[in-house]
């Protein structure tokens, strides 16, 4: 049986030869049903393939931090710029208008504050699937510890939420965390968008890495980067 001692590192992972789509233009995502290629459609570009994900969810952990003090007048403004949303649901319903047109991927777990050192810990679901669909989300972001406290817990929301969401046709986005006793590695990185893919997930958003093309290949579901490699504005907007 593999164990984390035994295994032998990776070696080809293919960069020269491009996956296989299967005559859908969304990584990974061919076999899924009508339901969830429409939305993956609106969250993806389909002429790209790429999307820009303006993220204003911090305040469920962090409160009010620079930049995101008043979500109405910071936010609001910037959203017809973005391709998507993601947000908690009281930040959307209290501070992005309805007629705003944007696919909303939601923020659905809730985990411990940044008053504790281990925010794992407080890790669990933060909403239903009805109550996803209410808000016409386009697909629920599930936050995974992998190597952390919570890990199992954290996994067993992004397994229950693949469940439900394949019922509606909901994606689900799995968000690698990283606290702060985990090492932003390219090993760790490997491991842990390859198990959240293998769980379930539809995309899954980490960070920026070395060698992140190797974490992009090995992983056979779409990565939205949380920041990333640190270049001009301008220059980052035109690549998203």
């Amino acid at each position: 049986m593999a164990d984390a001692q035994g295994n032998k590192a990776a070696r080809d992972y293919g960069l020269d030869r491009s996956a296989d789509r299967g005559g859908f233009f969304v990584k990974g995502l061919n076999n899924t049903d009508w339901g969830m290629k429409n939305r993956l459609s609106r969250l993806f570009n389909p002429q790209s393939g790429h999307t820009m994900m303006l993220a204003f969810d911090h305040g469920y952990i962090m409160g009010p931090t620079a930049g995101l003090e008043r979500l109405d007048l910071s936010i609001a403004p910037l959203a017809e710029y973005a391709d998507v949303l993601m947000a908690t649901r009281g930040a959307i319903r209290s501070c992005i208008p309805p007629t705003v047109n944007k696919p909303v991927c939601l923020r659905a777990t809730h985990d411990a504050s940044v008053l504790f050192d281990d925010m794992s810990t407080g890790s669990g679901s933060g909403l239903d699937i009805e109550e996803a669909l209410r808000m016409n989300a386009a697909a629920i972001a599930i936050q995974c510890f992998v190597g952390g406290a919570g890990e199992r817990d954290s996994l067993e929301a992004l397994c229950r939420a693949v469940d439900r969401g394949n019922r509606y046709g909901l994606p689900v986005l799995g968000v690698t965390a990283v606290g702060k006793e985990m090492a932003r590695t390219t090993q760790y990185f490997l491991l842990a968008t390859r198990l959240l893919a293998e769980l379930g997930a539809s995309i899954v958003k980490t960070y920026y890495c070395d060698d992140f093309e190797k974490v992009a290949a090995a992983c056979p579901v779409p990565i939205v980067i949380a920041g990333g490699k640190k270049m001009p504005e301008r220059e980052a907007l035109t690549m998203a």
